[in-house]
């Protein structure tokens, strides 16, 4: 396994990161744990969860799937750097999501019931609060980590202009701030090269992406034929007809590097300098012995090339609109 800090912090993860949002709505329990223990064999430290995982009907049932599995001892925890989010309302009444200092109390809280354990290393904002200023996000963070609840903090789904505002406030009261950005990144999807990873490059974020294979449209869609077609719904099938010539383009530079697509489309990731660690999600603990491949694959400057040809991104702003 290779390993990096998270940002700029001293914290060292893997360069994957498992992420569970299959656990339980996908894959069953006793799947799950057998999935993290083998990530564990392969050398990797990083998860992630979130506490509305589970589905609109038993949301936190991912973290209590992660608890059970740490409740087993083992130095699971003590071997874990586990991550999870809160935004999303977990109940009907006005306060059960969001920012607010009140949620923010009551939800670490639950997750840390949920997941059997008195910390956790990264708390994330799942999505940014509008309604909610920064210096009562703070205020509210700085208790936690003075109880010893949180270790550090990370955004999810921020704008460039959110993580500069987020960075700004910790600033001055002064706090630690933000050590990561976990957002949609993939050759197909290219949005935050614009604004967000420029602003996350200049406050030592490390970026965590999601969908590193773009709902399986990276992963070798065409390859399989009709059952990885059939297998597609909604906006990514329709992604697929629109990108249907680049997704064929993009497999047959994979066939000619000798890799499978979707060990190409992470490692593109892992090139990038400001990914710390893309987040595989596996149902099965096959899928995870797939994600793992990807730490081997070497791209020289002539496939990132190519790879860009294929699926070109935006430039930096105001470059990219302006100039």
């Amino acid at each position: 396994m290779k390993y990096t800090h998270l940002g700029r912090s001293g914290l060292t993860v893997s360069r994957l990161c498992l992420g569970t949002m299959n656990f339980g709505p996908h894959t069953e329990e006793a799947d799950a744990h057998l999935i993290m223990d083998q990530a564990h064999d392969a050398g990797l430290n990083f998860f992630d969860t979130a506490n509305v995982y589970g589905g609109a009907g038993h949301r936190g049932w991912t973290e209590e799937i992660v608890g059970r599995w740490i409740a087993q001892g083992g130095g699971r925890r003590e071997r874990t750097v586990l991550a999870t989010k809160v935004y999303g309302a977990m109940g009907d009444w006005p306060n059960d999501g969001k920012l607010s200092a009140r949620n923010l109390r009551l939800a670490l809280d639950a997750s840390l019931k949920r997941l059997q354990t008195d910390h956790v290393d990264l708390y994330q904002f799942h999505h940014v609060d509008r309604d909610t200023p920064w210096d009562e996000i703070w205020q509210a963070v700085d208790t936690a980590v003075q109880q010893g609840k949180v270790i550090y903090t990370g955004s999810s789904n921020f704008a460039g202009w959110h993580i500069a505002a987020a960075q700004e406030a910790a600033a001055r009261r002064p706090v630690t701030g933000l050590v990561s950005e976990q957002s949609i990144y993939n050759l197909m999807e290219r949005s935050i090269e614009r604004e967000a990873i420029p602003a996350a490059q200049h406050y030592g974020l490390g970026i965590l992406p999601w969908s590193p294979l773009h709902g399986g449209l990276l992963g070798g869609v065409l390859a399989k034929g009709n059952d990885g077609v059939r297998r597609l719904e909604g906006r990514a099938a329709k992604a697929l007809e629109a990108h249907r010539d680049a997704i064929a383009a993009f497999e047959g530079l994979a066939a000619e590097l000798g890799h499978a697509p979707g060990d190409v489309a992470l490692a593109w990731l892992l090139h990038q300098p400001a990914v710390t660690a893309p987040i595989i999600g596996p149902r099965t603990s096959g899928q995870l012995g797939a994600g793992l491949r990807a730490l081997d694959v070497t791209l020289d400057e002539a496939a990132l090339a190519r790879l860009d040809g294929i699926f070109p991104g935006p430039r930096t702003a105001p470059e990219d609109y302006a100039w």
